[in-house]
């Protein structure tokens, strides 16, 4: 059993599937899990998604940024249909809960750690289709990286950091 950070990528954008409604039509490009006790990172090809789900499943803990409402949404199709019901830190839809409104990771990452993610979906699913899968697994593993400062920082302090529309920055209670 571990606590897994956990981030995919697609390999189609949101318009191209009918928008938001249809996450599941976006199939997996790629994804990367981060076992925090052991420190090991696995990466998955749409190939490896029967082991990714597997992955998933047995992990005591599933930490990640919007994966309810997105990757495992994503992964939904593969998983025969059913929804993942996993135990998972879902660390936008705390934020979500605590403030009312969605923040993007970057913008959270850049005000509570003072560093952003490398790149954006629509690059990565650029790079999948240009077939450079390692730039798509780099990207994905980054996302992780940033993905697990952010929990570990919330985890130890009890509070994130982000920016208000003013540019203010502005802090927020979490329980991770």
């Amino acid at each position: 059993m571990a606590t897994l950070v956990f981030d995919l990528e697609t390999q189609h954008l949101a318009d191209e599937v009918g928008g938001w409604d249809h996450i599941a039509k976006m199939k997996l490009a790629c994804a990367v899990t981060l076992n925090l006790e052991s420190g090991a990172f696995t990466q998955y090809l749409e190939a490896d998604v029967e082991k990714l789900l597997a992955d998933l499943r047995a992990a005591s803990l599933v930490v990640g940024f919007n994966v309810q409402r997105f990757d495992y949404e994503v992964l939904r199709p593969y998983a025969g249909g059913k929804s993942l019901q996993l135990p998972t830190v879902d660390l936008l839809a705390d934020l979500y809960r605590a403030l009312g409104f969605r923040l993007s990771l970057d913008s959270v990452a850049a005000a509570t750690l003072g560093h952003t993610k490398s790149a954006d979906g629509m690059l990565a699913v650029k790079w999948f289709r240009e077939g450079q899968i390692e730039k798509l697994i780099d990207y994905c593993k980054q996302d992780v990286q940033v993905t697990r400062d952010l929990y570990e920082y919330g985890k130890k302090n009890k509070y994130v950091k982000f920016r208000d529309k003013f540019g203010r920055v502005k802090q927020v209670a979490v329980k991770w």
